[in-house]
């Protein structure tokens, strides 16, 4: 049988850029190379896209000497084909390296997992795995996000949104509106960001003055929440196009105050509970409101959900929904769906075949056409 030709796409413009090669490298580690036939493009930091032997390798040592570059594709038509620049002192020679039958976006935060990448592989016909261009904008943007739930009677935590010239203009305003929504804590996040990079939390105004402007780094809008008291950060992974599903519930033990990008990816120490030790009608109505959000964004591929509950209410809130979550050999997304009975490779396999699904359901599309 033909082998499927993948191509992984990792690293990336934002500010998850390392984040992105550890997950690649998990999923390069996953694919079964008797199925797929398996290219590797590594996008820098400056958006150039790279292709060579062993790419993966050389963006880990930060070195591109021998790598070349690749134009995407942008055209429906051309077979996915991409185009490689080979320069020498005769000049610069295009040469084409074979077309790819899906593209597997190994990406996270802005220029991955918010709708350009996407709309990139709708304009070239192309199949992929994950969501659609709205799925991925409305799932990048927290505050959106946000609007999406309350309309769709998701409960989520009281939250206000900030845009970066109003922290320039008048801070003080700022920290007063903010402290309106109740006591402190608080906190202060890119609203197009994830991996908790550019999160703070915030226990007093100094903190909140500092919060705002370390999230204001990183975008021009910012969502501040309120904080919930004795939380439980219980997470949930979702799988499938028009009919997803959910795994079980995970529970995070976070090392640090919160779940940081440090107690993420770099110390390691934030234990995970699998599955989650919560009543079944709790966990049940988390994976419920899972699915809705997942619906409601018109998601696919896959996404993990992000809950928290109140230690002294007991009340369920949807903190955010990533619909390329991370990778990595310690990330949540894959251990849930090992719990639930989906080990790594077949999850990878299992990706790949709805991204060629979503694109039979594209090309049964009727596009108008004029003379």
């Amino acid at each position: 049988m033909k082998k499927l030709r993948v191509a992984i796409l990792f690293g990336g413009r934002s500010g998850e850029h390392d984040v992105s090669l550890m997950s690649a490298r998990s999923v390069l580690a996953a694919l079964d190379l008797e199925r797929y036939e398996v290219i590797q493009i590594g996008i820098t930091l400056d958006g150039n896209w790279l292709y060579g032997t062993n790419t993966l390798d050389a963006f880990e040592r930060h070195d591109f000497s021998n790598l070349t570059s690749v134009i995407p594709p942008t055209e429906p038509g051309s077979h996915n084909s991409l185009y490689l620049i080979n320069s020498s002192s005769m000049g610069i020679k295009l040469s084409i390296l074979s077309g790819v039958d899906v593209f597997f976006p190994v990406l996270h935060g802005p220029f991955g997992e918010d709708g350009t990448m996407q709309g990139l592989f709708e304009l070239a016909d192309s199949a992929y795995v994950g969501a659609g261009v709205v799925g991925s904008s409305v799932g990048m943007d927290k505050g959106i996000f946000k609007d999406v739930m309350r309309a769709n009677g998701i409960p989520i935590v009281e939250s206000l949104l900030i845009l970066r010239n109003e922290i320039e203009s008048d801070m003080s305003a700022v920290i007063e509106k903010i402290e309106k929504m109740g006591a402190y804590p608080f906190f202060a996040k890119p609203a197009n960001l994830g991996s908790s990079i550019g999160i703070s939390k915030c226990n007093s105004r100094s903190d909140l003055s500092e919060g705002l402007m370390e999230a204001a780094r990183f975008d021009r809008r910012i969502i501040v929440e309120h904080g919930v008291s004795n939380v439980r950060e219980i997470e949930v992974s979702v799988l499938g196009n028009e009919d997803p599903r959910a795994s079980v519930c995970g529970e995070v033990l976070p090392s640090r105050e919160f779940y940081s990008y440090e107690s993420k990816y770099m110390d390691g120490t934030s234990g995970l509970i699998i599955p989650s030790q919560l009543p079944v009608e709790v966990s049940d109505n988390i994976r419920e409101y899972a699915v809705r959000a997942y619906k409601a964004i018109d998601c696919a591929g896959m996404a993990r959900a992000d809950f928290f509950i109140d230690g002294k209410t007991n009340r369920i809130y949807l903190n955010e929904l990533n619909t390329l979550p991370g990778f990595t050999s310690i990330s949540m997304y894959p251990k849930l769906w090992q719990a639930s009975g989906l080990p790594y490779p077949q999850l990878v396999d299992r990706l790949i075949e709805l991204a060629l699904e979503r694109k039979a359901q594209r090309d049964h599309t009727e596009h108008m056409r004029t003379a």
